[in-house]
Formats: structure tokens, sequence, C-alpha cells
């Protein structure tokens, strides 16, 4: 049976070199405003960066990958988006960009509870 609560969710993707368009699935960011949820994870795999690209600075990627958590959750450091309601900071975090931290296009779906779900699809897509 189809959950009970709509959620919008994109896969957070590293592009470490844009002009080639490829990219590593690295995290999930998933917004339910029925559950007053959003979070991203993310798990970053440093020899398969590397792989792609030798010049990835790990340390700046890492600082913007944890700015996303901080983002989400609104947690202290997260700046002027930070100070956004949810939906606000989902959106901004999943705008398209040209940067090396991107996200996939949103994709929606229904769930009982949005904090399986996000796990659930990390472990799908990304790991």
């Amino acid at each position: 049976m189809q959950g009970k609560f709509l959620f919008e969710y994109a896969v957070i993707r590293v592009m470490p070199r844009v002009e080639r368009e490829e990219f590593i699935n690295v995290g999930i960011i998933l917004f339910c405003a029925k559950q007053k949820f959003l979070k991203s994870v993310f798990v970053l795999d440093e020899a398969r960066v590397k792989a792609f690209s030798a010049a990835v600075d790990l340390v700046e990627l890492k600082e913007n990958l944890a700015a996303f958590e901080r983002i989400s959750t609104a947690a202290k450091g997260s700046g002027p988006i930070g100070q956004y309601d949810q939906a606000s900071r989902f959106r901004w975090l999943t705008a398209t960009r040209s940067t090396v931290v991107q996200c996939s296009k949103v994709h929606p779906g229904f769930c009982d509870d949005a904090e399986t779900t996000m796990l659930r699809l990390h472990q799908e897509l990304v790991l």
C-alpha cells in the first residue's frame, strides 16, 4: 500500500569535472512537508572521486557537502539560507547549478516515515 505522506527527494552528486558531465552519487536530500522533515545524508568515497579527477580538493568538497547537511537542518552555521523555511531551503539546495556539488532533478513519492525512506533511497541510489 502506498504511504500517506507526499515527499520529494533529489540525489546529491559530485561532478569533479563539470565540463565532462560525469558524476558520482554521494547522497540524498529529502523533504516531507507534512512530517516537517528536511534532511540530507551523504557518504564520500574519496578514492572514487580521485579516480574521476586527481585535482579535486577533498577538504573543500567535504565542507560543501557538510554545508548541505547544515542548511537542511537549519543548524548553527548554516548562514542566511539556513534561516529560510524548510520548503525554501529544499528548493534552494536542489536548484540547478553548474558546480562540483549538484543535485538531480527532484522526484516525488509517498511514504509513512521520511527518515526511513531517506535511508532506503540512500542505500539504493548511493551505496
